[in-house]
């Protein structure tokens, strides 16, 4: 019977051990002592878990963690004050000139951000908010293209007589959000916070543009990227910084993955 389920599952199986391989090498050598991680070995002769603790020592990464998670609550929480609207305005409402808005809203998910830094970067410096990580969340709250995108396809796919209903009960638009769409628009909506909170919680290359001149404002990816000392990488303290800042992301996405998988299906049912 195992065999049989092996055999099924084999390409499964051979991918979800592809994928894990890395995380398994990160975590062991996350373990080693300084010398062993320069060697081909790749289980630990002795274990060293007190390298989580002298993480802590050698840099202040409690102080990164939280402004990792600032940046990424903040950011999703105004993505979806701003794209939730957004979203049902395109999916739901009929009026002139949706049909170009949704073009450039597509156009604007093809434009690499690197397009767009230099104005940017003058921008928040004018406005004297440089060395913070506010020129990376206020943006958040004029939405943001993909999330829109992302919502819009899947609230094309609740029904309109929910809301035909809601309109002729004397529900306003903004009613008919609130209490139709978003309660059966969870798991699409959980699916786009995702998206943005793993973005964020990710994001190197924002930080580094507008915090790189002030530490006290770094997240955990500057954080680690900051391990280097005078004579050599670290690496048992890189791994055990890492497997301290993935483990929050697979925490939340083991207790929402339902949500997120559903919502990330249901998507493209109805275009």
């Amino acid at each position: 019977m195992r065999l049989m389920f092996v055999a099924r599952h084999s390409l499964t199986i051979a991918l979800s051990l592809i994928f894990l391989a890395p995380i398994a090498f990160l975590a062991l050598t996350s373990f080693m002592s300084s010398d062993q991680t320069l060697t081909s070995e790749l289980w630990p002769r002795s274990w060293h878990p007190s390298n989580y603790a002298t993480v802590f020592d050698k840099a202040p990464l409690l102080r990164y963690l939280l402004n990792t998670f600032a940046y990424a609550a903040l950011a999703t929480l105004f993505m979806l004050i701003a794209s939730v609207p957004a979203a049902y305005g395109l999916a739901k409402l009929r009026w002139r000139g949706r049909t170009a808005t949704m073009l450039l809203i597509i156009c604007m998910m093809m434009l690499p951000p690197q397009v767009s830094t230099v104005p940017l970067y003058l921008f928040w410096a004018n406005a004297g908010l440089t060395g913070s990580l506010w020129p990376l969340i206020l943006p958040m709250l004029a939405g943001d293209a993909f999330s829109i995108f992302l919502l819009r396809q899947f609230l094309v796919t609740i029904p309109d007589e929910y809301l035909d209903a809601a309109r002729v009960d004397g529900s306003g638009e903004w009613g008919t959000l609130w209490r139709i769409v978003i309660p059966m628009a969870r798991p699409g909506i959980a699916a786009a916070a995702m998206f943005q909170f793993f973005y964020a919680w990710n994001d190197y290359y924002g930080p580094l543009l507008y915090t790189s001149e002030n530490q006290s404002n770094w997240t955990v990816s500057l954080g680690i990227a900051s391990f280097k000392y005078a004579h050599h990488v670290e690496w048992e303290l890189v791994s055990a910084a890492t497997m301290i800042t993935m483990a929050p992301v697979i925490v939340l996405f083991f207790f929402a993955q339902k949500a997120f998988v559903q919502g990330v299906t249901l998507t493209g049912i109805k275009g």
